[in-house]
């Protein structure tokens, strides 16, 4: 039985997307800023509307709610191939499988629908849920890279972890 939907998200999201931002702050510090506010949500729509990036909601499918977010940025194309990941589950719907059901979903269109070879994580080693999510989904530890991004005002640690096409 299918648990998730996979949907872009859109204007009509604002509302609950911010009021699960807003629930799940604890959960996303220090890892992750998501947009939390109107404005910020605004900005997002409009850069994952962009060509090299790709959004994904994870939606439960008895309730529609909006279980988590996945995201593909800076999709480079030619001989690459290749894209960032990032997501984040709310708290509402963490430690439950829908992210795991989330990314694998997206990882299989990634690799079919947008022809991609490669994802590439880039997790905090601190994380131990978002590392777990990734080796559960195949995939790899690659490096660490000592101060790699600039993170609610710190610059962090991140270790690389990467998925490439069969």
């Amino acid at each position: 039985m299918q648990r998730i939907l996979l949907r872009a998200p859109g204007v009509e999201d604002a509302s609950a997307f911010l009021a699960a931002v807003r629930a799940s702050r604890s959960l996303h510090h220090p890892w992750v800023a998501p947009p939390a506010s109107a404005g910020q949500f605004s900005a997002y729509l409009a850069r994952m509307a962009q060509a090299d990036h790709a959004a994904f909601l994870v939606c439960r499918v008895d309730n529609d709610a909006i279980a988590g977010v996945i995201n593909l940025s800076h999709i480079v194309r030619g001989v690459f191939q290749s894209a960032y990941l990032g997501y984040y589950a709310f708290a509402d719907h963490a430690q439950q499988g829908f992210m795991h059901a989330g990314l694998r979903a997206v990882t299989r269109q990634a690799f079919t629908r947008l022809a991609l070879h490669r994802l590439e994580a880039n997790i905090q080693p601190t994380n131990t849920a978002s590392i777990a999510l990734v080796k559960a989904c195949g995939f790899a530890r690659e490096g660490y890279s000592p101060r790699y991004l600039k993170v609610a005002g710190r610059w962090r640690d991140h270790e690389r972890w990467a998925l490439l096409a069969r």
